[in-house]
């Protein structure tokens, strides 16, 4: 059931994460932990932000606290919590700019790759409603990415991504000019699946996935054309995983 969950949220997050990604690369995002750390202060009350007997619209400093909370706890159930209560605070849009302003996306960004199904569903949560204001947008789509990158890892969840409905834009990740970064972690979630289809023997065959899903945008012609350009890559890293995905077309 934990990994249906996941799945669902990962169809959004691919729609979430189509197009601009690139952006992130620009992101410092050493500068934004070295000034958070100034910001951020232990407070032995902050777990009682996440208890349901405060305010439900929190203040700068209360997500201040709350923040440091996620940040530094190891407890799943108090880092469940604050997330509960980070993703509430999160549907206002003032608090979108506040949590985004100290820091807070990155910090809620790194539960994502977080083992435990609950705790990765109230992370994407929370990024969900951070979304809704434009700024965060661009901040929060790598963060979409590297969910993808590591659920295309597990082949129980091959399905569940392919099946996902996704704009045609997720495509401009694989074009020429995208940083090598997000290039290479694009290309690695193309390269795990089909390991994981080639595992399963469905590599030869043609799944019947839905018309707009990832499955008939990665592997029909507009992206085998874009594979066959990044064979010509500058970068060497980049050239070599496009090399191990062209055969499959």
């Amino acid at each position: 059931m934990g990994g249906a969950r996941v799945a669902g949220w990962v169809a959004a997050g691919l729609v979430l994460g189509a197009g601009a990604c690139y952006c992130i690369y620009r992101l410092t995002r050493g500068q934004q932990r070295g000034s958070r750390a100034r910001r951020l202060r232990p407070s032995r009350s902050a777990e009682d932000l996440t208890n349901g007997s405060c305010d439900d619209v929190l203040s700068a400093e209360q997500l201040q606290k709350l923040l440091y909370l996620l940040e530094s706890t190891e407890d799943p159930i108090i880092m469940e919590r604050a997330l509960v209560t980070l993703g509430n605070n999160a549907a206002f849009s003032a608090n979108q700019v506040i949590i985004q302003e100290l820091g807070g996306i990155p910090i809620v960004g790194d539960k994502i790759n977080n083992p435990n199904h609950s705790i990765k569903e109230k992370a994407l949560h929370a990024l969900n409603n951070l979304s809704v204001n434009v700024e965060n947008q661009i901040k929060i789509k790598v963060q979409v990415l590297k969910l993808l990158s590591n659920l295309s890892e597990n082949p129980a969840m091959t399905e569940g991504l392919l099946s996902a409905q996704v704009d045609s834009s997720f495509l401009s990740l694989y074009d020429g000019h995208v940083a090598k970064e997000i290039l290479l972690r694009v290309l690695t979630l193309f390269q795990n699946i089909n390991n994981c289809l080639r595992m399963e023997g469905q590599l030869a065959t043609q799944p019947p996935f839905p018309k707009g899903s990832l499955f008939f945008l990665l592997y029909g012609e507009e992206c085998a054309q874009k594979m066959r350009a990044l064979v010509y890559h500058h970068d060497v890293d980049v050239k070599e995983k496009a090399v191990t995905i062209i055969p499959k077309f």
